[in-house]
């Protein structure tokens, strides 16, 4: 008898699964990312470009009734204004990108001075309204998350929408009227005093930031100084970021309270204040920092109009400046390099959101 030998099949040896490394996967998220910046901002000055380019040349839109007709043609011709509107776009284009952006019909100055200038009064007043909005929407929005249906979210709720719809001229002018005005707490308008601007003018390489060269300079009265005039800017710019920070953090705190750590956490007996602050509010924050780069474009355009209410002299006040003068190179100029700042910010941003939550990157 012959033996019936029993072939067994053999499974085969599990395929292994190479994932790229982690790091490898956020340096091409970081090159992605990177290299969106360039078209993004060549489309956003192609748009303004041709948007400026509507009302005609920008010489006749300045000066036009303020020359005789020879000389205006004549200073159209030195600019290159009469030749063809597609060799003149090629021409600024390739300007922009040498860090060229031209030279004010007004007062004759290259834009990019201008914007080194006023640009750091304008940072300066950003940062300011942000941490306006960070102090009042987290504990506030942690509030209404916590209180979630009751009354105490209903006006809080309520507070954030008229926070962020009401105009932030009328809110500027309300602060000023009660604060400085009838009450005459805080100084109407400025970045500083008289006394302080001389100061700050004899600075050794100055930043244009007041508070930081305040600082250090060590001078107890600058810096109390700069403080009390930046307050009704900052909280006028500031509560319209509040209004929405403190929804979105209501929204995702309540989404995270319901997740099955939380309600683990509290069986063992972890007090409510820390399940809010660190197990629900910790995870929330991947959508808050999202969102933080479209704010600052939204603080960047609210700040036209604070800086106008204020007198507070950064790029927004020198924007509306150089507009009633209808200086279109200058305005083209200050609102191209916004959209290059509003660009790389959203780009820090979502660096920033990749680093914390390898999810945004896979």
């Amino acid at each position: 008898m012959h033996e019936k030998v029993s072939h067994m099949t053999v499974p085969a040896p599990a395929a292994t699964v190479r994932r790229a490394p982690a790091g490898g996967g956020l340096w091409r998220y970081i090159l992605l990312r990177l290299l969106l910046i360039i078209p993004t901002v060549l489309i956003l000055v192609t748009v303004v470009f041709f948007l400026m380019r509507l009302t005609g040349d920008p010489i006749t839109a300045a000066l036009g009734g303020r020359l005789p007709a020879d000389q205006l043609a004549e200073r159209i011709h030195e600019a290159g204004y009469d030749r063809p509107l597609i060799i003149q776009y090629f021409d600024y284009i390739g300007a922009v990108f040498r860090g060229d952006f031209g030279t004010t019909l007004t007062d004759n100055r290259p834009v990019t001075e201008v914007i080194l200038r006023y640009g750091s009064a304008t940072l300066e007043l950003a940062f300011f309204a942000l941490l306006v909005a960070f102090v009042v929407s987290i504990p506030l929005g942690l509030i209404a998350a916590y209180r979630r249906d009751r009354w105490q979210d209903a006006v809080l709720r309520i507070s954030a929408i008229l926070a962020y719809a009401t105009p932030i001229f009328f809110v500027g002018l309300l602060l000023k009227l009660v604060f400085s005005v009838w009450l005459g707490w805080l100084p109407v308008a400025g970045r500083a005093g008289t006394q302080t601007e001389l100061v700050m003018g004899g600075v050794d390489s100055p930043t244009g930031l007041y508070l930081l060269d305040a600082i250090r300079l060590g001078d107890p009265a600058l810096i109390g100084d700069v403080l009390l005039h930046a307050i009704l800017p900052a909280v006028a710019l500031g509560l319209l970021t509040a209004g929405v920070f403190l929804r979105l953090i209501r929204t995702n705190v309540i989404g995270t309270l319901g997740q099955q750590y939380v309600t683990s956490g509290r069986s063992r007996g972890v007090s409510e204040y820390r399940l809010i602050t660190q197990h629900a509010f910790r995870p929330a924050l991947i959508p808050i920092i999202t969102v933080m780069g479209m704010q600052i474009a939204m603080l960047l355009a609210g700040a036209v109009l604070t800086e106008t209410t204020f007198e507070w002299k950064g790029l927004g006040f020198m924007l509306a400046e150089y507009l009633k003068a209808r200086d279109f190179v200058a305005v083209q100029g200050i609102v191209v390099m916004i959209a290059v700042i509003v660009a790389l910010t959203n780009f820090i941003v979502d660096l920033v959101a990749a680093a914390i939550d390898p999810r945004v990157r896979y």
